[in-house]
Protein backbone atom coordinates (compact mmCIF):
# COMPACT_ATOMS: atom_id res chain seq x y z
CA UNK A 1 0.00 0.00 0.00
CA UNK A 2 1.55 3.40 -0.66
CA UNK A 3 1.11 5.64 2.29
CA UNK A 4 0.09 9.50 1.34
CA UNK A 5 -2.13 10.16 4.33
CA UNK A 6 -1.43 9.76 8.32
CA UNK A 7 -4.09 10.60 10.87
CA UNK A 8 -2.41 11.22 14.17
CA UNK A 9 -4.16 11.31 17.45
CA UNK A 10 -3.49 13.74 20.12
CA UNK A 11 -1.31 17.07 19.27
CA UNK A 12 0.54 16.94 22.74
CA UNK A 13 4.20 16.77 22.76
CA UNK A 14 4.43 13.41 21.34
CA UNK A 15 1.46 13.76 18.98
CA UNK A 16 2.92 17.49 17.46
CA UNK A 17 6.17 15.80 17.04
CA UNK A 18 4.88 13.17 15.31
CA UNK A 19 3.24 14.88 13.50
CA UNK A 20 5.83 17.46 12.16
CA UNK A 21 8.10 14.64 10.98
CA UNK A 22 5.77 13.20 9.13
CA UNK A 23 4.79 16.38 7.57
CA UNK A 24 8.09 17.07 6.75
CA UNK A 25 8.86 14.20 5.00
CA UNK A 26 6.06 14.98 2.46
CA UNK A 27 2.65 13.43 3.96
CA UNK A 28 -0.81 14.51 4.32
CA UNK A 29 -1.63 15.31 8.15
CA UNK A 30 -4.45 15.56 9.80
CA UNK A 31 -3.85 15.82 13.58
CA UNK A 32 -6.75 14.96 16.05
CA UNK A 33 -7.67 16.40 19.28
CA UNK A 34 -10.44 16.95 21.64
CA UNK A 35 -10.84 21.20 21.44
CA UNK A 36 -9.98 23.51 18.81
CA UNK A 37 -7.91 24.94 21.66
CA UNK A 38 -5.57 21.94 21.68
CA UNK A 39 -5.22 22.01 18.04
CA UNK A 40 -4.24 25.51 17.64
CA UNK A 41 -1.87 24.81 20.67
CA UNK A 42 -0.33 21.92 18.90
CA UNK A 43 -0.06 23.59 15.54
CA UNK A 44 1.59 26.68 16.99
CA UNK A 45 4.25 24.75 18.57
CA UNK A 46 4.78 23.04 15.39
CA UNK A 47 5.27 26.18 13.85
CA UNK A 48 7.66 27.72 16.42
CA UNK A 49 9.85 24.12 16.51
CA UNK A 50 10.18 24.24 12.51
CA UNK A 51 10.99 27.71 12.78
CA UNK A 52 14.31 27.18 15.05
CA UNK A 53 14.91 24.50 11.79
CA UNK A 54 14.61 27.43 9.58
CA UNK A 55 17.09 29.40 12.03
CA UNK A 56 19.52 26.38 11.56
CA UNK A 57 19.43 26.48 8.34
CA UNK A 58 18.03 23.34 8.47
CA UNK A 59 15.18 24.10 5.94
CA UNK A 60 14.08 27.26 4.68
CA UNK A 61 11.45 29.50 4.79
CA UNK A 62 9.84 28.17 1.83
CA UNK A 63 9.71 24.46 2.46
CA UNK A 64 8.87 25.57 6.30
CA UNK A 65 5.53 26.80 4.11
CA UNK A 66 5.00 23.39 2.33
CA UNK A 67 5.19 21.35 5.51
CA UNK A 68 2.81 23.74 6.76
CA UNK A 69 0.21 23.44 4.07
CA UNK A 70 0.28 19.54 4.53
CA UNK A 71 -1.06 19.54 7.99
CA UNK A 72 -4.27 20.24 9.47
CA UNK A 73 -6.34 19.97 12.61
CA UNK A 74 -9.54 18.29 13.51
CA UNK A 75 -11.33 17.42 16.66
CA UNK A 76 -13.63 14.70 15.23
CA UNK A 77 -11.98 10.95 14.77
CA UNK A 78 -14.34 11.18 10.99
CA UNK A 79 -11.67 13.40 10.00
CA UNK A 80 -9.21 10.61 9.39
CA UNK A 81 -11.52 8.03 8.47
CA UNK A 82 -9.76 8.02 4.78
CA UNK A 83 -5.95 7.68 6.31
CA UNK A 84 -3.78 5.48 4.74
CA UNK A 85 -1.86 5.04 8.58
CA UNK A 86 -3.37 6.80 11.53
CA UNK A 87 -0.83 6.94 15.06
CA UNK A 88 -2.35 6.79 18.44
CA UNK A 89 -0.32 9.46 20.53
CA UNK A 90 -3.22 10.31 23.56
CA UNK A 91 -2.98 9.60 27.01
CA UNK A 92 -1.54 6.40 28.48
CA UNK A 93 -4.32 4.80 29.58
CA UNK A 94 -5.30 1.56 27.95
CA UNK A 95 -9.20 1.91 28.35
CA UNK A 96 -9.32 5.49 26.71
CA UNK A 97 -6.86 3.28 23.74
CA UNK A 98 -9.15 0.57 23.69
CA UNK A 99 -11.89 2.84 23.58
CA UNK A 100 -10.77 5.10 20.69
CA UNK A 101 -9.85 2.45 18.36
CA UNK A 102 -12.84 0.41 18.68
CA UNK A 103 -14.30 3.65 16.89
CA UNK A 104 -11.63 4.38 14.74
CA UNK A 105 -12.47 0.44 13.65
CA UNK A 106 -15.66 1.12 12.52
CA UNK A 107 -14.82 4.31 11.00
CA UNK A 108 -11.73 3.81 8.73
CA UNK A 109 -11.23 2.02 5.79
CA UNK A 110 -10.34 -2.02 6.30
CA UNK A 111 -6.83 -1.42 4.91
CA UNK A 112 -6.00 1.36 7.01
CA UNK A 113 -3.30 0.69 9.79
CA UNK A 114 -3.54 1.39 13.21
CA UNK A 115 -0.54 2.47 15.16
CA UNK A 116 0.14 3.25 18.90
CA UNK A 117 2.85 5.63 20.37
CA UNK A 118 2.69 4.01 23.65
CA UNK A 119 6.16 2.98 25.37
CA UNK A 120 4.50 0.57 27.94
CA UNK A 121 1.22 -0.83 27.46
CA UNK A 122 0.32 -3.77 25.44
CA UNK A 123 -0.52 -3.64 22.33
CA UNK A 124 -2.10 -6.59 21.85
CA UNK A 125 -4.49 -5.51 24.54
CA UNK A 126 -5.87 -2.67 22.61
CA UNK A 127 -5.82 -4.82 19.14
CA UNK A 128 -8.38 -6.76 20.80
CA UNK A 129 -10.66 -3.62 20.92
CA UNK A 130 -10.70 -4.41 16.72
CA UNK A 131 -12.01 -6.76 14.69
CA UNK A 132 -10.45 -9.75 13.33
CA UNK A 133 -9.22 -8.72 10.16
CA UNK A 134 -7.97 -5.18 11.68
CA UNK A 135 -6.00 -6.97 14.07
CA UNK A 136 -3.47 -7.84 11.28
CA UNK A 137 -2.79 -4.44 10.66
CA UNK A 138 -1.93 -3.03 13.94
CA UNK A 139 1.88 -2.24 15.57
CA UNK A 140 3.22 0.06 17.89
CA UNK A 141 5.43 2.49 16.60
CA UNK A 142 7.23 4.21 19.62
CA UNK A 143 9.14 7.81 19.01
CA UNK A 144 10.89 9.05 21.32
CA UNK A 145 10.63 12.66 22.88
CA UNK A 146 12.10 14.96 21.43
CA UNK A 147 10.66 13.28 18.30
CA UNK A 148 12.05 16.20 15.92
CA UNK A 149 15.68 15.33 16.63
CA UNK A 150 15.36 11.79 18.06
CA UNK A 151 16.86 9.11 15.53
CA UNK A 152 14.74 5.91 17.59
CA UNK A 153 11.43 4.43 16.49
CA UNK A 154 10.65 1.18 18.16
CA UNK A 155 8.26 -1.00 15.89
CA UNK A 156 6.32 -3.20 17.53
CA UNK A 157 4.62 -6.67 16.10
CA UNK A 158 2.26 -8.60 18.08
CA UNK A 159 1.65 -12.78 17.03
CA UNK A 160 -1.43 -11.33 14.46
CA UNK A 161 0.50 -8.61 12.81
CA UNK A 162 0.83 -9.69 9.06
CA UNK A 163 4.60 -9.24 7.53
CA UNK A 164 3.46 -7.06 4.79
CA UNK A 165 1.84 -4.59 7.47
CA UNK A 166 4.93 -4.81 9.69
CA UNK A 167 7.74 -3.70 6.88
CA UNK A 168 5.73 -1.38 5.96
CA UNK A 169 5.58 0.28 9.01
CA UNK A 170 9.40 0.01 9.25
CA UNK A 171 9.60 1.39 5.73
CA UNK A 172 7.18 4.42 7.36
CA UNK A 173 9.50 5.51 10.18
CA UNK A 174 12.67 4.82 7.84
CA UNK A 175 11.48 7.68 5.24
CA UNK A 176 10.66 10.07 8.21
CA UNK A 177 14.80 9.90 8.80
CA UNK A 178 14.46 7.46 11.27
CA UNK A 179 16.36 4.23 12.49
CA UNK A 180 14.32 1.42 13.59
CA UNK A 181 14.63 -1.42 16.39
CA UNK A 182 12.02 -4.10 15.76
CA UNK A 183 10.73 -5.43 19.02
CA UNK A 184 7.58 -8.17 19.89
CA UNK A 185 5.03 -6.80 21.97
CA UNK A 186 6.35 -7.08 25.59
CA UNK A 187 5.91 -4.68 27.89
CA UNK A 188 8.44 -1.86 27.76
CA UNK A 189 9.73 -3.01 24.76
CA UNK A 190 13.57 -2.65 24.34
CA UNK A 191 14.59 1.04 25.64
CA UNK A 192 12.43 1.15 28.68
CA UNK A 193 12.64 -3.08 29.73
CA UNK A 194 16.77 -1.98 30.04
CA UNK A 195 16.16 2.09 31.32
CA UNK A 196 13.37 1.81 33.90
CA UNK A 197 15.18 -0.42 36.39
CA UNK A 198 18.32 1.44 35.55
CA UNK A 199 16.37 4.73 37.11
CA UNK A 200 14.94 2.56 39.43
CA UNK A 201 17.99 2.09 40.96
CA UNK A 202 19.91 5.16 40.52
CA UNK A 203 16.33 5.73 43.19
CA UNK A 204 16.78 3.41 45.32
CA UNK A 205 20.87 4.27 45.67
CA UNK A 206 19.53 8.08 46.74
CA UNK A 207 17.31 6.69 49.34
CA UNK A 208 19.17 4.37 50.72
CA UNK A 209 21.78 6.83 51.27
CA UNK A 210 24.64 5.57 49.06
CA UNK A 211 25.32 9.02 47.72
CA UNK A 212 23.71 12.77 46.92
CA UNK A 213 21.88 13.50 43.97
CA UNK A 214 24.70 15.30 42.01
CA UNK A 215 27.44 12.15 42.49
CA UNK A 216 24.69 9.65 41.40
CA UNK A 217 24.40 11.34 38.22
CA UNK A 218 27.88 12.78 37.62
CA UNK A 219 29.12 9.06 38.32
CA UNK A 220 27.10 7.89 35.45
CA UNK A 221 27.53 11.01 33.30
CA UNK A 222 31.51 11.05 33.85
CA UNK A 223 31.87 7.09 34.29
CA UNK A 224 29.92 5.81 31.50
CA UNK A 225 29.92 8.70 29.56
CA UNK A 226 26.02 9.27 29.55
CA UNK A 227 24.73 12.40 28.50
CA UNK A 228 22.52 13.13 31.39
CA UNK A 229 22.63 10.90 34.93
CA UNK A 230 19.74 9.10 35.93
CA UNK A 231 18.09 11.32 38.53
CA UNK A 232 18.38 14.09 35.74
CA UNK A 233 16.49 12.23 33.11
CA UNK A 234 13.76 10.76 35.80
CA UNK A 235 13.34 14.82 36.29
CA UNK A 236 12.93 15.05 32.05
CA UNK A 237 10.89 12.03 32.12
CA UNK A 238 8.74 13.50 34.52
CA UNK A 239 8.65 11.51 38.01
CA UNK A 240 4.92 10.47 37.54
CA UNK A 241 5.62 8.88 34.33
CA UNK A 242 8.38 7.13 35.52
CA UNK A 243 6.32 6.11 38.42
CA UNK A 244 3.54 4.73 35.71
CA UNK A 245 5.45 2.91 33.88
CA UNK A 246 7.30 1.10 36.16
CA UNK A 247 3.87 0.04 37.97
CA UNK A 248 2.86 -1.05 34.50
CA UNK A 249 5.99 -3.25 34.41
CA UNK A 250 5.76 -4.70 37.55
CA UNK A 251 2.45 -5.85 37.62
CA UNK A 252 3.52 -8.06 33.90
CA UNK A 253 6.67 -9.30 35.54
CA UNK A 254 6.46 -8.97 39.12
CA UNK A 255 9.93 -8.57 39.08
CA UNK A 256 11.66 -6.20 42.21
CA UNK A 257 14.03 -4.18 39.24
CA UNK A 258 10.48 -3.26 38.07
CA UNK A 259 9.08 -2.13 41.67
CA UNK A 260 8.65 1.70 42.66
CA UNK A 261 11.04 2.97 45.31
CA UNK A 262 9.09 4.12 48.44
CA UNK A 263 11.04 7.22 47.46
CA UNK A 264 10.02 7.60 44.31
CA UNK A 265 6.05 7.29 45.40
CA UNK A 266 6.50 9.74 47.92
CA UNK A 267 7.70 12.67 45.46
CA UNK A 268 4.94 12.13 42.79
CA UNK A 269 2.08 11.99 45.87
CA UNK A 270 3.77 15.55 46.20
CA UNK A 271 3.34 16.77 43.12
CA UNK A 272 7.43 16.60 42.36
CA UNK A 273 6.88 15.55 38.81
CA UNK A 274 10.40 16.55 38.01
CA UNK A 275 10.96 19.63 34.97
CA UNK A 276 7.34 20.47 34.34
CA UNK A 277 6.65 20.98 38.05
CA UNK A 278 9.87 23.10 38.53
CA UNK A 279 10.80 20.51 41.15
CA UNK A 280 11.85 17.02 41.16
CA UNK A 281 15.26 15.48 42.08
CA UNK A 282 16.40 19.38 40.87
CA UNK A 283 14.63 22.67 41.74
CA UNK A 284 14.37 24.25 38.35
CA UNK A 285 13.77 27.55 39.48
CA UNK A 286 16.45 28.76 36.99
CA UNK A 287 16.18 26.03 34.38
CA UNK A 288 19.91 26.79 32.33
CA UNK A 289 20.95 26.23 35.98
CA UNK A 290 18.85 23.79 37.93
CA UNK A 291 20.07 22.83 41.56
CA UNK A 292 19.75 19.24 43.66
CA UNK A 293 17.54 19.49 46.56
CA UNK A 294 17.03 17.67 49.24
CA UNK A 295 14.20 15.21 48.68
CA UNK A 296 14.23 13.68 52.24
CA UNK A 297 15.94 10.45 51.17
Amino acid sequence: MAIKKIGVLGAGLMGAGIAQVAATSGYEVTVVEVSEDLIKKGLSGIEKSLAKFVEKGAISAGQKGDILRRLRGATKLEEVADADVVIEAIVENLQAKRDTYARLDALCKPETVFASNTSSLSITEMMTATGAERRRRFIGMHFFNPVPLMKLVEVIRTILTDDDVYAEAVALAESMGKTVVRAGDKTGFIVNRLLVPFMLDAIRALEEGLASVEDIDNAMKLGCNHPMGPLSLTDFVGLDTTYYIANVMFDEFKERRFASPPLLKRMVQAGLFGRKSGRGFYDYADPKNPKPINVGA
